[in-house]
């Protein structure tokens, strides 16, 4: 494994994905990239009930590349060289065109386990990786367990 492409939108699931990429690229010694997707637009308030609603092309700001910032630091604590790279558009798309132009070997993505009802509703980036692919993904799970949903603390 020589190229592993990590995805992350700054959330705690896409952070430990972080974390395991590269603890991975490190183990393989393998070059990492980080991406953070953006949108492509905003949506514009709207007071009416509209169909159609307005937006707006969305402008870069420091704001959408904090997750890149973030992830060179925990780069830089784990001893790993990473390019990083800000992309704009749907993020699975973005995700699987980037791994195809570095020729990744891996993809690595966080899930926030939804569920199928939530998935369905609002979409889910790791399954629209795992569908668009034709290369290894893996999705790493969160491990966070909560407090007070029958199980022990």
């Amino acid at each position: 494994m020589k190229k592993i492409l990590i995805a992350t939108d700054g959330s705690d699931s896409a952070h430990e994905a972080l974390e395991f990429g590269l603890d991975l690229a490190a183990e393989q010694v393998a070059q990492a990239f980080v991406v953070h997707v953006a949108p492509r637009v905003d949506a514009m308030p709207c007071a009416s009930f509209a169909v159609i609603t307005p937006t707006i092309p969305h402008e870069l700001t420091e704001h959408d590349r904090e997750p890149l910032d973030e992830a060179v630091e925990t780069a830089a604590e784990k001893g790993v060289d990473v390019e990083t790279e800000l992309l704009k558009g749907n993020p699975a798309d973005e995700i699987v065109a980037f791994a195809d132009t570095i020729d990744a070997d891996l993809i690595v993505v966080g899930s926030r386990g939804h569920g199928a009802v939530a998935s369905a509703l609002i979409g889910s980036v790791s399954r629209g990786v795992l569908h668009e692919s034709r290369r290894p993904v893996l999705v790493v799970r969160g491990t966070h367990v909560a407090v007070g949903a029958g199980v022990p603390a």
